[in-house]
């Protein structure tokens, strides 16, 4: 079956920088903490250590996303939305993404995932589906705040982050039920 593409493949370019992990990497397979618990693939629903450097000096803050293109939904899936982190921020630790986002920098706050839950829904995809990609992305803002709120959807972040973005940062873990 043929996958859809990555979502940033349409957006206009941008600079890129380097983001890693002790937790997740490119193209492996995501591990159990980072699967879903909440949705019933065996995992713990924690998220991935991040950090990031080379960003560009102009950035005001950053956002992160971790979006799965291969959902049987037609419009994908937002597993995480973070955003408003402050510029002098680079990492977050594994686990940040609880729902009371206690763990999170100062400032920074996040959106429901499509699961309708705050902070971070792990891996779930449907038993025999396939590898699905889970595109963690650090976005580089030229803004301090984005002009939303908590109740803003993951599609609507994205449009107020279209044109705010100087670069962006991808790592992109995959997983599969059988």
């Amino acid at each position: 079956m043929p996958r859809p593409p990555a979502p940033y493949d349409f957006l206009p370019a941008v600079d890129s920088f380097t983001v890693t992990s002790d937790d997740v990497s490119d193209g492996e397979m995501l591990a159990l903490p980072q699967v879903s618990g909440i949705f019933g693939a065996g995992g713990e629903d924690i998220s991935p250590h991040l950090v990031w450097s080379g960003a560009p000096p102009e950035t005001r803050s950053f956002a992160i996303t971790c979006f799965d293109p291969d959902a049987p939904t037609g419009s994908g899936f937002w597993h995480w939305v973070v955003y408003d982190i402050p510029a002098d921020i680079q990492e977050l630790a594994s686990g940040a993404g609880t729902a009371d986002g206690a763990a999170l920098p100062d400032g920074a706050k996040q959106l429901k995932n499509d699961g309708g839950l705050y902070g971070y829904l792990g891996s779930a995809p449907p038993a025999g589906h396939g590898p699905h990609r889970y595109i963690f992305a650090v976005h580089a803002l030229s803004i301090d705040t984005l002009p939303i709120d908590q109740q803003t959807s993951a599609a609507v972040c994205g449009f107020n982050m279209f044109g705010n973005t100087l670069a962006r940062a991808l790592i992109t873990p995959v997983y599969e039920q059988s």
